[in-house]
């Protein structure tokens, strides 16, 4: 029998509706039971079911106790930095002129190529521990900085060793049709070709747990990306999109006819688009980050998502070159401050929706039979995640029922 761990004398933010009204499923004088890695009760300390001899009781001293955190859409793994381009945007020149120009993607999958397997893991291990020392159990992360069928298994194969060797789940997605490699100058469609070649190895070997493609006017078509989501489907493989980032190309409505986990970025995002995520159950994923970095003005269409019932999530989108920054509470905050949302969909965002994004239904609340995926925080209410920025207010993290040393 597995034994039971009674972790006690916390708040609970269980973010479970039956709960309360107000959404965020607060229990005071909260406790739980965990039994290995997942959650077997969770209430008042004074119901505590009787008969019960936990094997170990820890004491979280008032803490405030919430879902583990999902970082729903990362870019982990990749060679250098682009703070140059950086500086080119701030001295006016556009994303799309930078990666007309041969900068963008391009510069990092140079970058990416040249690193060696183990200098990639390095890098990524440290960008990797940086979200989970704010609570980060869980983490997506997409290949795309290689485009070539070695470069990509490459970057792949060092996302899944991260999760072996560090203490988060990681989910890895497939972003070949990301950008078009320079030998692929000119010749889109073949590049198409290759991306949908490399798709079966890669997922026989273990390296696929969904499929993402760069749907946009200065990446890949519609067209294009309906052949690589044709290929994933064959694979029994889900999709996600990046999205009407910059322009509205209809991308949003084609993934969601693949039903699609999620569509992400969606700044030019339609009524049409919404529309048709509403009715595949397709999660919008919403990077502050990235609308922050590229100092753009259009804002995604947040009141059309909320009144469409639409869950919305929220991501780093930790990339080099649109996104650089590895603090999930912080995308929290410019969700609100900038995206309006509530501090309660905030929340729901890196937590209960970012999950359903990836496609999990056993985390991002606190109740019985979820993982047992938890973080304890120095504050008094969830709220709090969501206002403060710049200082990490993280005590203790519990994955898989153990806490992290």
């Amino acid at each position: 029998m597995t034994p039971l761990t009674l972790w006690h004398n916390a708040r609970i933010a269980t973010l479970d509706p039956r709960m309360g009204t107000d959404g965020w499923g607060l229990i005071e004088h909260g406790a739980l039971l965990t039994e290995g890695a997942h959650i077997a009760w969770v209430g008042q300390a004074g119901d505590l079911p009787q008969g019960l001899a936990p094997s170990r009781t820890v004491d979280l001293g008032r803490a405030l106790l919430t879902p583990g955190l999902i970082d729903c859409h990362t870019h982990l793994v990749y060679g250098g930095h682009r703070a140059a381009e950086f500086e080119m945007r701030l001295n006016g020149a556009s994303y799309e002129a930078i990666a007309r120009a041969g900068g963008g993607i391009r510069a990092s999958v140079a970058a990416t190529r040249a690193a060696s397997e183990e200098s990639l893991f390095n890098m990524a291990s440290r960008r990797a521990r940086a979200l989970m020392a704010e609570g980060v159990t869980t983490l997506e992360i997409k290949s795309g900085y290689g485009l070539s069928q070695e470069a990509e298994a490459r970057c792949l194969r060092v996302a899944r060793r991260l999760g072996r060797a560090l203490p988060v789940e990681v989910h890895t997605t497939f972003l070949g049709a990301h950008a078009v490699p320079p030998e692929f100058e000119g010749r889109v469609d073949d590049y198409i070709d290759a991306v949908c070649a490399w798709m079966p190895g890669l997922h026989a070997q273990g390296l696929i747990d969904a499929v993402d493609a760069f749907c946009e006017n200065i990446a890949f078509s519609p067209a294009q990306t309906q052949r690589v989501f044709e290929t994933a489907q064959r694979l029994g493989l889900p999709v996600k999109l990046h999205a009407e980032q910059l322009s509205d190309q209809g991308g949003a409505a084609l993934a969601a006819s693949f039903n699609a986990l999620s569509c992400d970025h969606l700044e030019h995002l339609s009524a049409a688009g919404i529309a048709a995520m509403r009715a595949a159950g397709t999660v919008a994923v919403l990077l502050p980050g990235a609308y922050y970095f590229l100092r753009e003005t259009k804002l995604p269409p947040i009141e059309a998502l909320r009144q469409a019932g639409v869950p919305m999530a929220l991501s780093t989108d930790h990339n080099p070159g649109t996104s650089p920054g590895l603090s999930l509470l912080l995308m929290a905050n410019m969700a609100c401050t900038l995206f309006r949302l509530t501090p309660l969909e905030a929340v729901q965002g890196i937590t209960l929706h970012a999950a359903r994004a990836l496609g999990l239904k056993d985390r991002g609340q606190i109740i019985a039979g979820q993982r047992a995926d938890l973080v304890a925080w120095d504050l008094q209410h969830p709220n709090e995640l969501a206002y403060w920025f710049g200082h990490n207010p993280c005590l203790h993290v519990i994955h898989n029922g153990v806490q992290r040393p």
